[in-house]
């Protein structure tokens, strides 16, 4: 099948001047075609004339009044004037009309192949720390403010690696890519923190730019998937603080100065939800099903939606019942005000141990799998999107049997041999 050509026709054309007697030389290319529209661009060449020579034979417009014609042209199209002066303005408007017609007539003439190389190498010039910007604020502009942070806080140490200087496609290598790796590994905590972050931060955060590099590659400004063949930063696995039943019935003993915190926490543990999900819950999302009870709400964290049934006494943690939109917990202290009391709670309790707000969550799920709940069971409660992310509690709890196994010992262990 023939190529369909584009015909882009460039013309030199004149343009009266609406305060002096001159007309202006302009440059029409029509039709251009461009993001599946057609255009008519028009492109001033900065020179004037004052002495065209008018073609009588060929009329330009009519009025009832007066009748303008259009301007005599050689052989090749240039425009002819009295003035020598006009002239080689004349056949400077046509140097560039030419040169403008060749642009259009090689583009056309691109092969499909071609026409992507030349784009690919337009994106390949590209900024990938702009990109990564662009990226951020599409993608993430409804994401929980975990999600947003993380993001923003690798678009800030992509800077500073690069110094403030741009990161083209085109060197985004697999050196490049493992210096940032390593540039990572001991990068700066942000704000007004000292020291390096985590190994576990570094593993976030290098699956951030895995994750725009991936991006990138789906969008067109890589040619290969150069993100599934970079390895990660192996993060630590990290001990998930939890609380015994003894501790938490200790606990719900315990006298709190901040009662609603202390129900808060409560029925965090009766249910695995966090601060957040807690802090924003409404009694419009605790629904009443027969005799039974259960939450239907988005997570914050995931955005994902939830249906989470609740026994009576996380429902009797949540006091009496308001209006729809009225909050369970409407004083439960945000995250950095409700360290202190929560740490004199604990204390009052006898517990040495460190023990967060979020540990109420662990201690739901480490308690869940050890009571004997299957671990994808426990999974959908927590709302992880991943069974993995639900396998560390496992690991707490296989401990737990492994210890359990050598509680029993005997003194002295003298086995006879038997049929001597």
């Amino acid at each position: 099948m023939k190529k369909k050509l584009a015909k882009t026709k460039c013309t030199v054309k004149l343009r009266k001047s609406e305060y002096h007697n001159e007309w202006y030389l302009i440059l029409e290319s029509y039709p251009v075609f461009e993001g599946g529209k057609t255009k008519r661009i028009i492109e001033a060449l900065n020179r004037t004339i004052t002495t065209p020579i008018w073609d009588k034979s060929r009329t330009a417009r009519t009025t009832e009044t007066s009748k303008t014609y259009k301007p005599k042209r050689d052989a090749n199209g240039v425009i002819q004037c009295k003035s020598e002066a006009d002239m080689i303005s004349c056949v400077y408007a046509d140097e560039i009309r030419k040169q403008r017609q060749r642009e259009y007539d090689n583009a056309d003439l691109f092969t499909d192949v071609e026409a992507e190389q030349n784009e690919l190498n337009q994106k390949m010039k590209c900024d990938f720390i702009e990109y990564f910007k662009k990226v951020n604020a599409k993608a993430h502009a409804k994401s929980s403010e975990s999600i947003i942070t993380n993001w923003n806080r690798v678009g800030v140490l992509l800077g500073l690696f690069k110094e403030g200087n741009p990161w083209p496609f085109a060197e985004m290598t697999p050196k490049n890519i493992e210096s940032f790796r390593q540039y990572l590994i001991t990068a700066p905590q942000g704000g007004n923190k000292t020291g390096t972050i985590s190994t576990n931060t570094a593993s976030t955060y290098f699956s951030i730019f895995k994750a725009a590099l991936k991006m990138a590659f789906v969008d067109g400004y890589l040619m290969t998937d150069i993100a599934a063949a970079t390895k990660g930063i192996s993060g630590e696995e990290r001990r998930r603080e939890h609380l015994t039943l003894e501790e938490l019935n200790t606990l719900a003993n315990t006298p709190c100065d901040q009662p609603e915190m202390k129900r808060a926490a409560l029925f965090s543990a009766l249910t695995g939800l966090r601060h957040c999900d807690i802090q924003k819950l409404t009694w419009g999302e605790i629904k009443k099903e027969g005799n039974s009870f259960h939450l239907d709400f988005t997570q914050q964290k995931t955005k994902g939606v939830e249906y989470m049934p609740i026994s009576e006494q996380a429902l009797q943690l949540c006091g009496k019942p308001g209006k729809p939109k009225q909050l369970v917990f409407p004083d439960l202290p945000d995250p950095s005000w409700i360290s202190k009391p929560l740490k004199r709670w604990i204390e009052a309790a006898g517990i040495t141990r460190h023990i967060t707000f979020h540990c109420f969550r662990h201690t739901y799920a480490t308690l869940q799998l050890a009571g004997g709940t299957d671990i994808y069971t426990v999974s959908k409660m927590l709302g992880h999107t991943n069974v993995r992310t639900t396998q560390v509690y496992a690991k707490v709890v296989d401990e737990k049997k492994e210890k359990a196994a050598n509680v029993i010992t005997i003194d002295k262990l003298n086995i006879e041999e038997e049929n001597k």
